[in-house]
């Protein structure tokens, strides 16, 4: 049986050939043809990629059965011109979409930096759009943002300061500094009547203790909704920013007194309303367009410096209300500073400059921090100080 398929076997018959090729080379091939299977008809089928000895294989010399062998070319020693490589067809590809994301800096994650805010003055149309706004005093009685900066009695200079939670020992710190350096009379003393409002964003509950724990001489009022401060355009961050001259403890103090209070406030359910830990305040300065104009009598001036909403408001709160619009003074934010971080009020040395007072505070131990809270001025705009200084030169002591 070995013998017989070995018979059977085609005898392979190696034939050298020359081809001209198409650089004027001749290329000797070597074609390897089938005496039994293979006719010259077929010789002659050899794909054009077998005849240039590109694709040249072994024959496998065990093939068997009815597989037919394959004819195979030998490389000759001059390489045959190839034919050139047709360009490959572009691949589409669908797009791949970015990776990158956008940051809102308007509303930036906790901690990661100043938030971008500026310091331009709020136009009439935004103080329009909110003096009906409503904030509550310590009673929790209601009363129109309007009614805090002009009106019967109400001073004709009036700096609304907006402040962060009510348990941030940060702005704790803030306004004990402002109560030890500008006192009601010292305002009320100045050539053209002013005034200092706090407005926090917690409960009404929480400002009788918090006006406690900072000796604030100033009323305390609260927005608990911060419709104010959004339309002001305060932000909200917990970036804490470079320690300022007015923050006089330490870190951890300011923060174990503000678990403290908390803690203090667990009995009442206070505890979660201080008010938003996120947002931050700003200093806004309302002046009235023309300073030579009537100004309200000094015995009025001095019963607001009792800080009561009643003396506010002269005695009347927004229910009962109906004051003279002939006599209300308009008024417009000359100067305002927003926060960019958690510790970023306007330094006292700033706002004494600005209100006009005589002096410059209370000196703080680091001497680096106050000489820079000295130099140093974030609000923009323009106040009545300079105007109220030469006003008093005229008028002589």
């Amino acid at each position: 049986m070995g013998e017989s398929k070995k018979d059977e076997a085609p005898a392979l018959h190696k034939q050298p050939s020359q081809e001209p090729g198409s650089d004027g080379i001749t290329t000797t091939t070597t074609t390897t043809t089938t005496t039994t299977t293979t006719t010259a008809a077929e010789a002659t089928d050899v794909p054009p990629a077998a005849q240039t000895g590109a694709d040249a294989s072994a024959v496998d010399p065990t093939t068997t059965g009815d597989q037919t062998p394959t004819a195979i070319l030998s490389t000759s020693t001059a390489p045959a011109p190839t034919e050139p490589t047709k360009p490959k067809s572009a691949i589409s590809r669908k797009p791949v979409p970015s990776t990158h994301l956008e940051v809102d800096k308007s509303r930036p994650q906790d901690f990661e930096g100043e938030v971008a805010t500026d310091n331009e003055l709020p136009p009439p149309e935004v103080l329009k759009k909110i003096e009906d706004y409503i904030v509550l005093d310590h009673d929790g009685k209601s009363h129109t943002f309007k009614s805090l900066y002009t009106g019967n009695n109400v001073s004709r200079r009036v700096l609304m300061i907006f402040i962060r939670h009510f348990f941030c020992g940060q702005c704790q710190d803030y306004v004990r500094s402002l109560s030890e350096s500008i006192s009601p009379d010292a305002l009320l003393a100045l050539p053209v009547s002013t005034f200092i409002v706090i407005i926090g964003c917690g409960d009404p509950a929480l400002i009788e203790g918090y006006a406690k724990d900072t000796n604030c001489q100033f009323p305390i009022y609260t927005d608990p909704t911060r419709s104010i401060f959004d339309a002001l355009g305060m932000k909200q961050t917990l970036a804490l920013g470079a320690k300022p001259a007015y923050a006089k403890r330490p870190m951890s103090k300011s923060i174990i007194s503000s678990i403290a209070q908390g803690l203090w406030a667990l009995p009442s359910g206070l505890t979660l309303k201080g008010g938003n830990q996120r947002q931050v305040g700003g200093e806004f300065l309302f002046e009235p367009s023309d300073l030579v104009t009537p100004v309200s009598s000094p015995k009025d001036e001095k019963r607001m410096a009792l800080g009561s909403p009643e003396d506010i408001q002269g005695g009347k709160t927004k229910g009962d209300c109906a004051e003279d619009e002939g006599s209300v003074e308009e008024k417009q934010v000359t100067w305002c500073h927003r926060m960019k971080t958690t510790r970023d009020h306007c330094e006292i040395p700033e706002l004494m400059e600005i209100l006009g007072v005589d002096g410059q505070g209370k000196p703080i131990e680091d001497e680096e921090r106050w000489r820079m809270a000295l130099l140093n001025r974030k609000g923009q705009g323009s106040s009545m100080a300079r105007q109220m200084s030469e006003l008093s030169r005229e008028r002589g002591p």
